[in-house]
């Protein structure tokens, strides 16, 4: 087992930066999961920890040893694709083999290492098939079972359930999860869902344009995200944003006023007069008459646009002034309607407020 250490790091490809600064101490054992959007450098970070990219300034180190100059393949690393990478030739145990052979590790050994990891993965009935006969959540097994047979010290894996339907990415999430505690190897995992990321990560990366913009536990990330990016990026529905003025320690608008609790609000004194972000997530809000919230300073007056029923809830989209609108987890009797005029009560003690400038959480900065 190893940490992984990048310090500085820059890649550049001609004149475009796409990691800028990076720095990062991933503990031994550790389950590290870089999430962000496309196009925000967390794959390209993977791959320079891999070195199937070479690092433009910086240092990456694994374990005891400066790897900059280090050939994958001396690295010991095992990394798994989206795309599983799987020769199509070859069978399941060939495959899973394949890596084994190629280092003339001994055939007694090769066979004991195939059969452990596929009777971890639970694909021992599939050791004779090829690819082509295997459904996708086999086959993502199969570049997993290839991966543990090598037994490295460090596990990269780049968006490796993304090509799975919905029911079986939670599945194989569960099954990586109990994986990673079983075999305990340091994880660096990519991927663009956050929903994988709070799920499976012991810390999340949010990356956003090559730079890191929190790192964190995800239940951290959750209650105290640095930035307005970070609130709308963690969380599912996404936090809500809306535009207030700050009034002698309340959020006004001309469809809220809010008194905000709290650090919260010692914090709003120095913007008294300006207009700030208010946020919120869907959770902390529901609909008067179905709530246990008592009404007071936390009601917001909005629209419904949409209703979607989801069996234990219902999500409530609706319209806060003419261009904002709000996102509410509310009860699912609740008897609402498109056009309906709602009154909406939120959970003063969850309010978050960023600043309009620089989109920094005002209360944690």
């Amino acid at each position: 087992m190893a940490e992984v250490v990048l310090e500085h790091v820059y890649k550049r490809f001609g004149n475009v930066t796409a990691v800028s600064d990076f720095n990062l101490h991933i503990a031994d054992e550790e389950f590290m999961v870089f999430v962000g959007p496309s196009g925000c450098g967390k794959t390209t970070t993977l791959r320079m920890i891999a070195g199937l990219e070479e690092i433009s300034e910086g240092t990456c180190r694994i374990g005891d040893r400066i790897v900059n100059d280090v050939p994958p393949k001396d690295r010991d690393i095992a990394m798994v694709f989206q795309n599983y990478a799987l020769y199509p030739h070859m069978n399941v145990y060939q495959n899973m083999s394949f890596g084994l052979r190629l280092r003339h590790t001994p055939k007694p050994e090769i066979d004991k290492r195939v059969r452990e990891a596929a009777g971890i993965l639970q694909i021992e009935h599939l050791l004779e098939r090829r690819p082509r006969e295997l459904s996708g959540g086999q086959r993502q097994r199969v570049a997993l079972g290839r991966a543990i047979v090598r037994e490295p010290k460090v596990f990269l894996m780049d968006e490796p359930l993304s090509n799975l339907d919905a029911k079986l990415r939670v599945e194989m999430r569960a099954s990586i999860t109990k994986l990673h505690q079983r075999l305990g190897v340091t994880t660096v995992y990519v991927t663009h869902d956050q929903v994988e990321a709070m799920t499976m990560g012991t810390r999340i990366v949010v990356m956003k344009d090559g730079y890191i913009q929190q790192v964190d536990s995800p239940i951290h990330l959750y209650d105290r995200p640095v930035n307005k990016f970070v609130a709308g990026f963690i969380g599912s529905p996404a936090m809500n944003f809306m535009v207030g003025t700050v009034q002698d320690g309340r959020l006004k608008s001309p469809q809220f006023d809010l008194k905000p609790n709290g650090e919260l609000a010692a914090k709003l004194a120095p913007y008294n007069g300006k207009k700030v972000y208010v946020g919120i997530r869907p959770e902390a809000i529901d609909l008067k008459g179905f709530t246990d919230i008592p009404e007071g300073d936390n009601v917001i007056r909005a629209t419904v646009d949409v209703v979607e029923p989801l069996g234990a809830e219902t999500h409530i989209i609706a319209s806060v002034g003419g261009d904002q609108s709000v996102v509410a987890r509310v009860d699912a009797h609740a008897n609402v309607k498109p056009g309906d005029s709602v009154e909406l009560l939120a959970r003063l003690g969850s309010l978050h407020a960023f600043d309009m400038e620089n989109e920094k959480n005002i209360r944690f900065s």
